[in-house]
């Protein structure tokens, strides 16, 4: 019986060794016919992406003036929400700049009429959600996100959060000891310099788009402007809801009316009035020495437009043909020249208020002149030459197929949707942008470069070591003057 047991495992065995012989050597003879057919990556063919359409979703209103969104999205048990309120830093005071921030912080963290701050917490984490808000410069926000199963009583807290903030002083007086913390490392960054003042070269220091929180405006702050702050913008005709995720569209609408229908301003709403804006500088070179570094940060730009411009297509083109890795600046100033470790230019538009035109980078000190002569050169190069129509076929393709990824999930889109309603813009804006891409050509390109790119309006910044700036920044030109800028952080007197 052994020998028997024997035989059969040694006949199995060969069987199994002559099987994967067998195929091996059947692989073997086909490698040949796999590697004799290898294709040059443009000879690839590939099918047409499919259509973008947009998501079936519900849009209504409360009486209240509410607006809310509704998508579904079953592929995850989760439920996430988003509102936006029509406010934003740029309506605070000047002499209390940074009461927005404050106010969107404390918010949350000052705990609810019913709830403080730590039993919000705890209920949250008890649940693996969350509940945030915040205000940035051009709106206000509060977000949740929750297991499906979990969304009503996460729903609850969302709104008591909106609805019954308490702004505990003791949390506010916790929120501006951070803030002045991170007044006093403000200048640790070479980046934040360079963007922070570059801002303000372009808009003004005292623009809302480019002041910034002071030591002074901090203590200026108190609770009662926090809570006035909250009651002029926090109300249900200044807000815009929108909920994704796994829900039934009919019992969300009822969980949300529940929770907000009856929610009244405690003052008259009044639409907030946009602040103007004007350039402050035209042209010029800045500094900032900041001797430590080996470097330098170079931003230089002009005032810029918005998203609904009719060109803001062609725009976009002229971005992609300026930069990524097959873009000119990175070809002929990085790869060629040498003179970056990064480099870019952009024409970058906001929704409701004029955005820069920005080009810079970081180079090494020895190099910053060369550096911002290059970039000049590819700037004046745009606008006088038609661009090759392999640089607009990669550039279009670029921007288009990218697209694809702005529908990655619904939140997304909902998030999207929302934000065309508070600025105002079509809903369909996102496919009217698209098309605006692929009717781009080579003379709308150089048209638009021509017109919106201003090379005699460029201010320049550059945050590096003076002594080691060598040829020094006065040798870009026989008339320029090199002005110095002061970033000495303001005491508290």
């Amino acid at each position: 019986m052994k020998r028997t047991k024997l035989k059969l495992k040694k006949v199995k065995l060969f069987l199994l060794s002559l099987c994967f012989f067998t195929v091996s050597f059947s692989t073997f003879n086909l490698l040949p016919s796999f590697a004799a057919a290898p294709k040059h990556y443009d000879e690839l063919k590939f099918p047409e992406l499919p259509e973008l359409k947009l998501p079936k979703y519900t849009r209504f209103e409360l009486k209240n003036g509410m607006r809310v969104y509704l998508m579904e999205d079953k592929e995850l048990p989760l439920v996430g929400g988003t509102a936006l309120f029509r406010t934003g830093d740029r309506f605070e005071p000047i002499d209390k700049i940074g009461l927005a921030n404050l106010t969107g912080e404390v918010m949350r963290t000052g705990g609810t009429k019913k709830h403080s701050s730590d039993e919000l917490n705890l209920l949250l984490e008890r649940k693996a959600a969350s509940v945030e808000t915040g205000i940035g410069a051009t709106s206000g926000s509060a977000n949740f996100s929750a297991l499906a199963e979990d969304v009503e009583p996460v729903i609850d807290l969302f709104a008591e959060v909106i609805r019954e903030p308490i702004f505990a002083q003791e949390k506010l007086d916790l929120a501006k000891k951070q803030e002045q913390g991170g007044i006093a490392r403000r200048n640790d960054n070479p980046d934040n310099i360079t963007s922070r003042e570059f801002q303000k070269l372009i808009y003004g220091d005292r623009s809302p788009y480019a002041r910034t929180v002071e030591y002074k405006t901090l203590a200026n702050i108190s609770r009662d402007d926090l809570v006035s702050f909250y009651q002029k913008y926090f109300h249900p005709k200044n807000m815009i809801l929108g909920i994704s995720g796994d829900f039934d569209t009919a019992k969300m609408r009822s969980l949300i009316e529940s929770k907000f229908g009856n929610w009244e301003p405690t003052q008259s709403a009044e639409m907030p009035t946009l602040p103007t804006v004007s350039v402050a500088k035209q042209g010029g070179i800045f500094l900032v020495n900041q001797p430590q570094l080996s470097q330098s940060y170079v931003q230089m730009g002009h005032l810029g437009g918005m998203l609904n411009s009719p060109d803001y297509g062609a725009l976009d083109v002229m971005n992609g043909v300026l930069n990524g890795f097959g873009g000119r600046l990175f070809n002929n100033v990085r790869s060629r020249q040498g003179l970056a470790y990064s480099v870019y230019a952009a024409w970058s538009p906001r929704f409701d208020y004029p955005g820069v035109f920005v080009a810079g980078g970081q180079t090494r000190s020895d190099a910053t002149v060369p550096f911002i002569k290059a970039i000049r050169t590819e700037i004046d190069r745009i606008r006088t030459e038609a661009i090759t129509p392999e640089e607009l076929a990669f550039a279009k393709d670029s921007k288009i197929n990218s697209f694809i990824f702005k529908f990655e999930d619904p939140s997304q889109t909902l998030a999207r949707l929302m934000n065309y309603e508070y600025y105002g813009y079509p809903q369909d804006f996102i496919f009217s942008y698209r098309r605006s891409i692929e009717k781009a050509t080579i003379a709308d390109v150089q048209r638009v470069a021509n017109t919106y790119l201003k090379p005699e309006n460029l201010v320049t910044l550059v945050v590096g070591n003076t002594a080691a700036i060598q040829p020094p920044l006065s040798s870009l030109g026989t008339s320029v003057k090199v002005q110095s800028l002061d970033i000495t952080i303001p005491s508290a007197t």
